[in-house]
């Protein structure tokens, strides 16, 4: 399905790893500009109602605690989130495995820091469980841009979707009359207005 048929009513946000620590071992993008559209994408779950999931690993060590800004964006799913504990694979964890499942939702917006060791994963796993995966690389990066191209090729080549956070945001608008489009102009707004 092209992500500009992504339906906001059989979709769900897996934001995965955007922990202090992990974010500055990004080294292919701007760390600034990746964790603004991981924000992007947890404000445009909320406004839309769609099922946000928030993981992390290993909070208490050199990856640090997850982005304080999720808490005031999406309090209630930044204190349910699923604190592995170790897992690298997030699918692995039984916890964050039910919490997709219980999502309902078959499509799935995926980002994570590091794509080639935190996204790559479970979104091969997700795709041999029959989901379809939306990956939104710049809205995670990895530790330089070799790595990042080639978990970016390898999950392309399995059935993800490559994707951007605008291609996202706007495929769930549709439409800016729309009450989705509605919701999402500010989310955009805040992306491309510096």
């Amino acid at each position: 399905m092209p992500v500009q048929m992504l339906p906001p009513a059989e979709t769900a946000v897996l934001l995965i790893d955007h922990q202090d620590g992990t974010m500055s071992w990004v080294g292919s993008s701007d760390r600034e500009v990746m964790k603004a559209n991981a924000l992007a994408l947890a404000k445009a779950a909320k406004a839309l109602a769609m099922p946000l999931v928030l993981t992390s690993s290993m909070e208490d060590q050199a990856q640090g605690p997850l982005a304080v800004e999720f808490e005031r964006i999406a309090p209630k799913e930044f204190a349910a989130r699923i604190r592995r504990s170790g897992a690298v694979n997030a699918m692995d964890d039984p916890a964050f495995a039910e919490a997709v499942a219980a999502t309902g939702r078959r499509n799935l917006v995926v980002a994570g820091v590091t794509n080639d060791v935190c996204t790559v994963y479970p979104t091969l796993t997700a795709l041999e469980r029959g989901y379809t995966v939306y990956v939104v690389a710049d809205a995670g990066g990895s530790t330089n841009r070799a790595a990042d191209d080639a978990a970016l090729r390898q999950m392309e080549r399995a059935g993800a979707e490559i994707t951007s956070t605008n291609m996202v945001l706007t495929g769930l608008a549709r439409d800016w009359t729309s009450p989705a489009g509605q919701a999402l102009i500010p989310v955009v707004g805040e992306l491309i207005v510096p």
